[in-house]
């Protein structure tokens, strides 16, 4: 099935409501305007059920097809924004200083209120589609949330797919690659505790604006020297705060940054180093460092046979040609993974074309890839529950 005829002549509708979204972003779970109008639309597509509240603030629509019971199986879009005031000058720039829509989260939306529609005009499977629309992917683990509120039990969930969009894909290409696909992202802090003094006279203290800078240094070989280059390991120190004037050595140094790993094995590794090399520098050199390690999002990791599904279905739409397979893994993170860790799905990334960089306030969804989105998930489901023969 190539792109659905439905699908293009809905673009401009659908693009008027992800314009809508985009002009009023709302942040991590504080999305109610966003919710209602996700909830709103799916009643006046007719979906049997309607679920709000699920994992503080997201919604959850249920479409049952015509042709008798069967599975339930799940498709999900996120519904939050990120805190930046965004630069692109286009009619529909958010209307909110400082919150915008810098990942996509309103295209997604959109894309999937446009399969909800038809699939609800249509019907044409057995058992149910659950149309599953997330607050708080940018941080706040909504997906996590929304596994613990009982997402999966309470709507018979057998199977769960995500999409994303991505700046550099062309626009009707896909991407997608068995195992892990995004990376479990971590956040440490570490404060180096020292002996504060005057400036004048360091001999008299223990620094640890230096002793901070040398655990900088010494945590680079935590990847550099420590793993083997074909694991994919990233450490990020990404903060760095001590003292607060220009003649006095202060007594402690805050640093703080990211882990990002592919496999559990590395992810134990390197959150034991970082904190035997954060201690261990800092003891040497006189002072102490006390390590706060917080392990965030999980891999996202795409199940075998649910990939391959969603390969093939990515195909119908695009072409044999159009879909990638064995896309190399992003560093970035996902809290789909969640909804993975519950289910058996896949996670496939739809091109955005030559836009802006995701969160970067010049990004905007490029409403071209709707029809593709769209076609996408109509396909989906209807392969996935198919009419009984």
């Amino acid at each position: 099935m190539p792109l659905l005829n439905r699908a293009i002549e809905m673009q401009d509708e659908v693009s008027g409501w992800r314009r809508h979204l985009h002009q009023n972003p709302e942040l991590m779970f504080d999305v109610h305007e966003t919710a209602r109008f996700v909830t709103d639309k799916l009643r006046q597509f007719g979906c049997d059920v309607v679920e709000t509240g699920i994992g503080r603030t997201g919604v959850v629509g249920i479409i049952r097809g015509r042709h008798g019971e069967g599975q339930t199986v799940g498709l999900r879009s996120d519904m939050d924004a990120l805190p930046l005031t965004e630069v692109t000058g286009k009619p529909w720039a958010s209307h909110i200083t400082g919150a915008m829509h810098a990942c996509g989260h309103d295209g997604h939306t959109a894309m999937l209120l446009g399969a909800a529609q038809y699939l609800a005009q249509t019907r044409k499977f057995k058992g149910s589609v659950a149309v599953i629309f997330q607050p708080a992917e940018e941080g706040g683990g909504g997906g996590r949330e929304m596994v613990a509120d009982g997402l999966m039990e309470r709507f018979s969930i057998s199977e769960i797919y995500g999409m994303h969009n991505i700046p550099g894909l062309p626009i009707g290409e896909f991407a997608i690659r068995k195992g892990p696909i995004m990376a479990a992202t971590d956040e440490f802090t570490i404060t180096v505790e020292g002996r504060g003094g005057h400036a004048a006279q360091p001999h008299r203290t223990i620094d640890p604006v230096v002793i901070g800078a040398q655990v900088v240094n010494a945590l680079q070989t935590i990847v550099s020297r420590g793993t083997d280059p074909l694991d994919s390991v990233v450490l990020s120190v990404t903060r760095f705060h001590s003292g607060d004037a220009h003649n006095i050595i202060p007594q402690r140094a805050e640093l703080a940054g990211t882990v990002r790993t592919l496999r559990p094995e590395m992810r134990d590794f390197a959150e034991r180093r970082l904190i035997e090399v954060s201690e261990g520098v800092a003891g040497a050199l006189g002072a102490s460092a006390t390590v706060h390690y917080t392990r965030n999002y999980p891999v996202t990791f795409n199940h075998s046979r649910e990939t391959d599904f969603a390969a093939q279905t990515a195909r119908n739409v695009a072409g044999i040609n159009a879909v990638n397979d064995e896309v190399a893994p992003m560093m970035a993170g996902e809290d789909f993974s969640y909804m993975l860790e519950a289910r058996p799905g896949a996670f496939i990334f739809i091109g955005n074309g030559d836009t802006a960089s995701l969160h970067n306030p010049a990004y905007d969804f490029n409403d071209d890839a709707i029809p593709h989105g769209i076609s996408y998930w109509v396909q989906l489901a209807e392969s996935a529950l198919p009419p009984s023969s």
